[in-house]
């Protein structure tokens, strides 16, 4: 059961086990509650049977106030079992799914877009917390003890009575459970409108200087304004839909209350129960459905709620990325062995690519545009995992390694940059952590960074803004690669680190470069050909295949697609507007 919780409700053991005290302690305080009507029910009777006897009049002091004591005291363990628990699980929930995304492959990341991650850690998990405090466990108690109450009513009162009171509570509960279907498919289709919508104000926001340099604004306004009156129309259906399922089950409530009178006037009437039991099941259903109104809602928003639940599970069950956490290789060459790529569409990436990036030397790999150059680096840093043939480091099988462990092994510098609204020093920091200044600022220096920090207002110590926003692009891709330097790990990741950077600053990049690549495995993707120039050896990839492979004056010499390509290239440079 608590393993089933889990998965439905996406909880961590600890929750559902606090989950089920919860809906234990619910059961517990509305019995508690009900026992004040047992108490007035047993005082009537005994005013009714020949007064109320002195003796008595203690007993029924002493049993209130035991049972005013049993309600607060059942009310405090409530509290603690639903609303404390619940939100330590939520903080539970949030930091499992976080570490969860961290060890996930960056495969499914290409899956998912920023706005409904951000719903899963936010909105999902908020959404669950409220369901966890405030409806599952009331549902669960007032079902539990309202079978309870129904069950000792019948072996102590009229069994005619009992089916008179409660037949419509059944009823309406399969009413409102008819409606799951309909409903979970209708809360599928708003989430998916909610997040299309997240996802186009975040994308317009991302882009506002591309929209007003094309004057695509209104353009973009009225397709946003589409969006929003999508998901008014679809909240409004989900609404509709609840609101008829819930609202039919109400009714049939309210029949109750009329089966109740109907049955007990004519049992009355003959005689074959007293006045007192009568006034008490017209007193418990005027007491009864009300609460059981509410029951019905919460039940309705736990179905709905799944949809959720569901989108988290998916999230907290995803396979993660796993392995040995102890560094076993001897030495730093990367050897792929027959290495097949293929997304989870099943396009292939990569075909039977083998090929070694040895140690002490620089391997570039080239070719026209979805070749798979970036796929290579990536698998070799193990962000995917190959579904066919095997990555090494130093005779180490990579997809058997823990990636943070693996990582300690590279140093990364990717084509698209993101720094963080900090200042240049703390951005170079994530390089190294700990790092002192003057080890940030040494690896500024051989990033040339120094040239452009001397400028700003408070040099190293200036805030870059979101994401850099205050710096230029060959900047920002210069602060990239001093997190590199600083990291100082035995393999470099190149991933067109100089794409951004003029003749000048590219080659005073190499030159740095060519000082830290010592006894180190350096990769590196370009397309300016003059960027490898002198790189030991070339691997040149083209529709998921090593085309050829070798050193540049080699592959010179075969006048195969190096060739054309340092050709082309050329002839790119000479020409004039």
């Amino acid at each position: 059961m608590i393993q089933k919780l889990q998965h439905k409700y996406a909880l961590s053991y600890e929750g559902a086990v606090d989950m089920v005290k919860a809906c234990i302690s619910v059961t517990v305080t509305n019995i508690s509650l009900m026992m004040t009507a047992g108490v007035l029910y047993m005082l009537i009777s005994d005013m009714l049977s020949g007064g109320l006897k002195k003796d008595r009049i203690g007993l029924y002091a002493v049993g209130s106030i035991v049972v005013l004591v049993l309600i607060a005291v059942t009310n405090f363990i409530q509290y603690n079992a639903t609303f404390l628990s619940t939100y330590k699980e939520s903080g539970v929930r949030r930091t499992t799914l976080a570490e969860t995304l961290r060890k996930l492959p960056l495969s499914y990341f290409g899956k998912k877009n920023i706005a409904d991650l951000t719903t899963n850690v936010m909105g999902d998990c908020a959404q669950i917390e409220t369901a966890s405090s405030h409806w599952i466990p009331e549902l669960i108690g007032a079902v539990i003890s309202t079978t309870m109450v129904g069950i000792s009513l019948f072996f102590f009162f009229d069994w005619r009575m009992v089916l008179a009171s409660f037949w419509v509570i059944p009823v309406a509960f399969i009413i409102v459970i008819t409606c799951s279907g309909a409903e979970k498919r209708i809360v599928r289709k708003l989430s998916g409108v909610k997040l299309d919508l997240a996802d186009g104000i975040q994308e317009c926001l991302e882009t506002v200087r591309d929209l007003r340099a094309n004057n695509a604004q209104q353009r973009y306004m009225d397709e946003l304004e589409k969006k929003i009156r999508k998901v008014e129309k679809e909240a409004l259906l989900a609404e509709l839909n609840m609101a008829v399922y819930v609202n039919s089950a109400s009714i049939i409530l309210r029949i109750g209350i009329g089966t109740t009178a109907l049955v007990g006037g004519l049992l009355f009437a003959n005689g074959e129960i007293s006045l007192l039991t009568f006034f008490m099941f017209l007193m418990l259903v005027s007491r009864l459905y009300d609460p059981m109104q509410i029951t019905l809602q919460n039940f309705a928003a736990i179905i709905a709620c799944g949809v959720q639940c569901e989108r988290l599970d998916e999230v907290l069950s995803h396979e993660q990325q796993t392995g040995s956490e102890e560094l076993s290789n001897k030495g730093y060459d990367i050897v792929f062995d027959h290495v097949g790529f293929s997304y989870e569409d099943g396009e292939q990436v990569l075909k039977d690519v083998s090929f070694t990036a040895k140690q002490n030397e620089v391997t570039a790999l080239i070719g026209p545009s979805g070749g798979g150059k970036t796929t290579v680096s990536r698998l070799a840093a193990r962000f995917w995992d190959v579904t066919e043939g095997k990555i090494t480091l130093g005779g180490m099988d990579v997809g058997q390694t823990d990636p943070e462990t693996l990582l300690s092994n590279y140093s990364i510098v990717f084509q698209d940059v993101t720094l963080f609204n900090n200042s240049i020093l703390e951005n170079i920091r994530i390089g190294k952590k700990g790092a002192s200044d003057e080890e940030v600022i040494n690896a500024a220096k051989l990033a040339n960074c120094d040239e452009f920090v001397e400028l700003l207002p408070e040099g190293y110590n200036t805030n870059i803004g979101e994401n850099g926003s205050e710096l230029s692009g060959g900047e920002r891709q210069r602060i990239s690669i001093a997190r590199a330097f600083l990291k100082d790990a035995p393999v470099i990741l190149l991933d067109e680190a100089t794409a951004s950077l003029d003749a000048e600053n590219e080659t005073m990049i190499q030159e740095a470069l060519s000082k830290l690549i010592k006894d180190k495995t350096v990769l590196i993707i370009a397309h300016r050909m003059r960027t490898i120039a002198n790189a030991d050896h070339i691997v040149v990839l083209k529709d998921g295949v090593v085309a050829e492979e070798g050193k540049p004056e080699e592959l010179m010499k075969k006048a195969g697609l190096y060739a054309h390509m340092v050709s082309q290239q050329m002839a790119a440079q000479n020409w004039r507007i």
